[in-house]
């Protein structure tokens, strides 16, 4: 039975990304903000551009997999740190030469985070105020009202602070792959480069907002969470409980961590024992929503809040009713589910909460089969196979006059102008060039992640289960919310590794099928 359950989220997933890697070769999903503002676009693909960039793409692969093998005689002690270092400079380079400001929320985190900083002011939690109706977003105005306190008060301060977290997401990502790859006896510093240099990654340093952070701290959840599967200590547990905790209390998205966490846990229970899995168990339930009710004791004991701040706040409603949108399918509806609980129900949560329940069973009842379909089919291939996590405007940027407006929305620009920033201006070749290729390797790693996953179930090895459950999760969850690619930027870690794998179990398959000659044995590689 326990090996049915694993078998069936294997083929659950192997379904998904067989969908991505089908249909990529007739749809290309894209996010252009200079040119079509602020929409999701599917268009029909270009084949031949298509094509060209897998075969170029496919020999850089080789090639660099090939340098990174000898680094294999060189200890991790002095790889990793040099790795890392040259990851910073890349990050370091980018957000000098990339000066963007922020824009929509992140540029209100900000402000709210001075606000508090130097004035003291709260009034936002009142209503009509922003964490009135976004309470989750103090955790964000809180970490960068710290930052400011601490540290120069500038952008860069924040950015830097991001290139930190980055750079541990980095070193996360190649010990996730150590532990499940134990066996293997070279270094695989392939992996940590991979990750090192992974634009998305790069470029979302230039993003002040919470992805960052909150991509570190989940990764290290999940990371200790597999450790502890591995060695059984108990201090690794308190690690992974603790760090999945912050985490979720940056992106609520936590409790996808949490769960796959927890349902390996139950998968391995044989393993680990009943007694530690009660322990695990009882862990996270007590730890799990302290951060959020400490908030909140502290924000009502020091007059800042009279009640709970979630007592109005938009309910979960609101986004699910952005999530059924024929038009925009489930992307920003322009303010209409905003419209819903500001005007329609006066910040009332359970008011507005009845009026979306109401609005998303008319959408319901009013679309035909087909359409609803069609529309979570162009959902998901737009949120997983547009590939840049929207970096195009979130790490890029752009002169704040592209792209058409938002009402009432902050378009963002640049503190000073770069001979990158003109090199990337408007739609140049730069900016439509970096955007094909971001999404032709994101297809890419589609395919090695399938390879990997259908050799997994041929072995009958299921080490991956816990990055296949917070993938799925990802999955399920961004089929009912509101989407945006950027949404899904905290599995990008896990779709390295598995990539990963499935590349270089295909690189040695050539090999031993004599398809590539080369003079470095299988042994070396194992």
């Amino acid at each position: 039975m326990l090996k049915g359950i694993q078998k069936t989220f294997y083929f659950l997933l192997i379904f998904f990304v067989s969908l991505f890697i089908a249909s990529s070769f007739f749809i290309r999903a894209q996010y252009n903000y200079v040119v079509y503002g602020d929409t999701p676009m599917l268009q029909q693909q270009h084949l031949g551009t298509f094509l060209l960039l897998i075969i170029g793409l496919l020999i850089f692969s080789v090639i660099m997999y090939r340098l990174c093998l000898k680094l294999n005689k060189y200890r991790p002690q002095i790889v990793i740190p040099l790795v890392l270092l040259c990851s910073c400079a890349i990050q370091v380079v980018i957000i000098f030469l990339f000066t963007r400001l922020p824009t929509d929320d992140s540029q209100t985190v900000v402000s709210l985070a001075m606000n508090m900083l130097y004035k003291g002011d709260y009034s936002t939690f009142n209503q009509t105020g922003y964490l009135h109706m976004f309470p989750f977003n103090y955790s964000t105005v809180l970490y960068i009202e710290a930052l400011l306190a601490m540290f120069p008060d500038n952008y860069v301060t924040i950015k830097v602070a991001n290139i930190v977290f980055a750079l541990i997401t980095t070193l996360m990502i190649y010990l996730i792959y150590k532990q499940l790859t134990r066996n293997s006896r070279s270094h695989d510093y392939g992996v940590l480069v991979f990750a090192a240099t992974y634009l998305p990654a790069l470029f979302m340093s230039n993003f002040i907002y919470n992805d960052v952070i909150a991509t570190t701290l989940l990764t290290s959840a999940l990371y200790f969470g597999i450790r502890f599967m591995k060695e059984k200590s108990v201090k690794y547990l308190i690690f992974a409980a603790i760090l999945v905790t912050i985490g979720n209390y940056f992106r609520s998205i936590g409790i996808i961590f949490l769960l796959a966490i927890v349902i390996s846990l139950l998968l391995h229970m044989k393993q680990i024992g009943w007694k530690k899995v009660v322990l695990s168990l009882c862990l996270f339930a007590v730890l799990f929503n302290i951060p959020s009710w400490t908030q909140n004791a502290l924000l009502q004991a020091t007059g800042k809040v009279q009640a709970s701040t979630t007592t109005n706040a938009a309910p979960i409603y609101m986004w699910l009713n952005m999530g059924i949108n024929l038009k925009t399918f489930g992307f920003w509806d322009n303010r209409e589910s905003y419209n819903i609980y500001q005007r329609d129900a006066d910040y009332n949560k359970a008011l507005s909460t009845e009026l979306f329940k109401e609005s998303i069973a008319q959408k319901l009842s009013t679309a035909s089969l087909t359409d609803l379909v069609t529309m979570y089919y162009k959902k998901i291939i737009w949120t997983w196979t547009e590939g840049t996590y929207q970096i195009e405007r979130y790490g890029i940027g752009n002169d704040g006059s592209s792209g058409g407006s938002r009402t009432g929305f902050i378009m963002g620009g640049y503190s000073y102008p770069t001979f990158a920033t003109e090199l990337f201006a408007d739609n140049s070749p730069y900016r439509s060039g970096i955007l094909w290729l971001l999404y032709t390797m994101n297809f890419l790693m589609y395919c090695f992640i399938l390879i990997r996953l259908i050799g997994s179930l041929r072995a009958k090895r299921f080490d991956e289960m816990s990055l296949i459950l917070v993938i799925l999760g990802f999955v399920g969850f961004y089929i009912l919310w509101e989407i945006k690619s950027r949404y899904i930027y905290p599995v990008y870690p896990l779709l390295i590794i598995l990539s990963y794998m499935g590349f270089k179990d295909t690189y040695q398959w050539l090999i031993r099928q004599d398809f590539l000659r080369l003079r470095t044995s299988v042994r070396e590689e194992s």
